[in-house]
């Protein structure tokens, strides 16, 4: 299969070089000059040139509409994965003929998610208590933290948006939002102009009290999750790959590229089952839309 990746920051390197370990023929799209892969200038010039399979849009966050718009132009008709979260603001999608579209939120593939998704199959949720954080200086070693898209509210950037997971995975484990209120903003003296930290406070169709924080201010490095349902108390550690149930502990482990891996074979080989869709990926999108709203006008928001 010929894949190409639209863009060549850190993530857009790690999804070539995993997609060429899964024996795809890759090339890229950036005005990165490498000799890793063959380089297109432009993604018209890629889709007549390369004639891909299956493209991965991994640019800035706000670039992602406009590289969607482009593939259709150029008659793309393959698969597609974006990089989350699928737009910095609420968008159409361009008319198109992609063969199906997907967001890129790999936590779904961590083996943590998948064993919890199992377990919550036969329970009552009561309620959630989400959190993670990591200082934003410390993410990229060698490279100055101001001169990152994360940094840059208007590329994109901000904690609620490059944190995305935990409202993906929370929508995806109960049963979506349906009303929410937050605070958030930037707080802290990093030299940023996007937020850094966020606490949103919501109602899923399967739990009535869930709370999520992420922040760009833990040197301590957490990414933790709290299930209380009606017969048992779930903890997940993903940093240390630790799962309890009541007083029961067990170790997972999964090296660092497994879940990139995972989302991409489900790609190639069409297993969307744990996939966020296009769909899911848009109520993200919305849902970021809806915390921005209710700290601005300080009331809940309903979906």
């Amino acid at each position: 299969m010929k894949a190409l990746v639209v863009g060549y920051g850190s993530i857009g390197s790690r999804h070539a070089r995993i997609l060429a370990e899964l024996g795809c023929e890759v090339a890229l799209v950036t005005s990165r000059p490498t000799t890793d892969y063959p380089r297109f200038s432009t993604i018209p010039e890629s889709i007549s040139g390369f004639q891909p399979d299956y493209v991965v849009l991994a640019s800035e966050t706000a670039k992602h509409h406009a590289g969607l718009c482009e593939l259709a132009e150029a008659g793309f008709a393959g698969r597609v994965l974006v990089e989350k979260p699928l737009f910095h603001e609420p968008r159409q999608m361009p008319q198109h003929r992609f063969q199906s579209v997907y967001v890129a939120y790999n936590l779904r593939f961590h083996p943590l998610l998948q064993k919890l998704r199992h377990l919550l199959e036969v329970e009552t949720v009561v309620s959630v208590q989400a959190y993670v954080g990591q200082y934003l200086p410390g993410w990229r070693p060698g490279r100055d933290y101001r001169d990152g898209y994360s940094a840059n509210g208007g590329a994109g950037g901000g904690v609620l948006r490059d944190l995305s997971h935990e409202l993906d995975y929370l929508n995806w484990l109960l049963g979506g939002w349906r009303q929410l209120t937050a605070l958030g903003g930037h707080y802290s003296a990093l030299e940023i102009s996007s937020d850094d930290v966020f606490a949103v406070m919501l109602t899923t169709v399967r739990c009535p009290v869930v709370t999520v924080q992420l922040n760009y201010l833990d040197r301590l490095t957490r990414r933790e999750l709290v299930i209380n349902t009606q017969q048992h108390t779930i903890g997940i550690n993903f940093i240390t790959g630790e799962l309890v149930v009541d007083d029961v502990r067990q170790h997972v482990t999964a090296e660092r590229d497994h879940t990139y891996r995972e989302m991409h074979r489900a790609v190639v080989e069409g297993q969307a089952d744990f996939l966020c869709t296009l769909e899911e990926g848009i109520d993200v999108v919305g849902m970021v839309a809806a915390a921005e709203r209710a700290v601005t006008e300080r009331r809940w928001v309903w979906k």
